[in-house]
């Protein structure tokens, strides 16, 4: 087995033995017991990325055939959501070409499913007037998905918390949008952690104030909202949700501290999936879901919960960098063949980070090669002056 030397949290280095290849296979047949969305990451082009921290430069060959890839296991994508780096590297003019190149690759591919990020990011927080600039923006993005037969999911928008005075605005605005919309929308409900000027979203910093509000939203709004994801990293708020959801809409988990178990149900209610974490641990996720479809839920719990983990150290604050650690599998799996972001995110996280997450996905069985993925930490390691 391959092993290489990697620093640790006192200072020291130890010996690492990367273990046994990844036992799941890379692609699936069948249906799941839960609809899944994967929030998937976009591949940078790094002999294209002369001003990195500014200029985004997307591989968009590399790109779509990492959703092929997640296709190929049954999962359908959340396209152009800030797993995608919207509002952190990527702006609204890539993610309009991200969201027509995937849609057109949707339709060339056999089963494939797709629903598209619609929000407000070419519209700059600090030069919005008011509530119709906000949902001009947003106007603008729903068009543009559903002019490529895109489906869409209303993401949370900085100039909208910026602007609005209270839950009344927010009522107004998402009313708005939600009436004018060809089909039905998912809601997301990104909290602060993973974007900071996102808080006091819904119009209180009071989860329970702003959960009755977007309630009241989709109440207000039968059949045209499919589901809501909620990413507050706290599973009593979303089990708190989604017993009173309407019957017929989802609750989507946003939760990448606790999606096994929320997956799983209580025996009552069950969360579906819409995560960043099903990136990069989709061949485990989508083992873990026959298991669940055939009762067997410890063997459900045996293949997902050594995940939770590793997300849970890809996720740790500053949360918004989670990004890094996605892409970072990646390239470990051989789905790109460098280590590079839009944005020059890659530098977001420390070494031992990175030697965290190669630790936890090898003993979560997610390596698919362990010669290669030890030969590219120890370059990773080389470069960074450990040897």
């Amino acid at each position: 087995m391959p092993s290489l030397i990697l620093p640790s949290a006192d200072g020291s280095l130890e010996t690492f033995t990367a273990g046994d290849a990844s036992p799941y296979p890379a692609t699936h047949a069948g249906g799941f017991p839960r609809v899944v969305l994967a929030a998937a990451h976009v591949v940078a082009d790094p002999r294209a990325l002369t001003n990195a921290w500014q200029v985004p430069a997307v591989d968009w060959d590399a790109t779509l055939a990492f959703r092929r890839h997640l296709w190929g296991l049954g999962f359908s994508i959340a396209e152009a959501m800030d797993t995608s780096q919207r509002g952190m590297g990527l702006d609204w003019s890539f993610a309009k070409e991200l969201i027509a190149r995937s849609l057109a690759e949707a339709r060339a591919t056999p089963g494939a499913d797709l629903a598209c990020g619609a929000g407000t990011d070419q519209l700059d927080p600090a030069a919005a007037r008011g509530l119709d600039d906000v949902i001009g923006a947003y106007e603008e993005q729903m068009a543009h998905v559903e002019a490529h037969g895109g489906r869409i999911i209303l993401m949370a928008s900085r100039a909208l918390c910026r602007l609005a005075k209270g839950r009344d605005d927010y009522l107004a605005v998402y009313g708005r949008l939600i009436a004018q919309a060809k089909d039905k929308v998912i809601l997301h409900w990104l909290g602060d952690m993973f974007d900071p000027q996102l808080a006091g979203y819904w119009g209180s910093h009071d989860v329970d104030q702003a959960m009755a509000t977007c309630l009241s939203l989709i109440e207000r709004h039968p059949g045209k909202v499919d589901g809501i994801k909620i990413s507050l990293l706290e599973a009593s708020h979303e089990t708190r949700m989604r017993a009173l959801l309407p019957r017929g809409v989802k609750m989507y988990t946003g939760d990448d501290f606790n999606y096994a178990e929320l997956i799983a149900g209580d025996g009552q209610h069950l969360s579906h999936g819409l995560l960043g974490i099903f990136d990069p641990i989709a061949p485990a996720a989508a083992a873990a879901l026959d298991r669940l479809a055939a009762g067997d839920l410890d063997g459900y719990h045996a293949i997902l919960g050594p995940t939770v983990p590793l997300s849970r150290r890809i996720f740790e604050a500053p949360t918004q960098y989670y990004k890094a650690g996605i892409v970072f599998m990646a390239w470990l799996n051989g789905h790109q063949d460098h280590f590079r972001m839009v944005g020059g995110m890659e530098s977001a996280r420390g070494l031992l980070h990175y030697a965290d997450v190669f630790r936890l996905a090898c003993a979560a069985r997610l390596i698919v090669d362990p010669d290669r993925a030890v030969a590219r930490m120890k370059a990773l390691m080389a470069v960074n002056g450990v040897a």
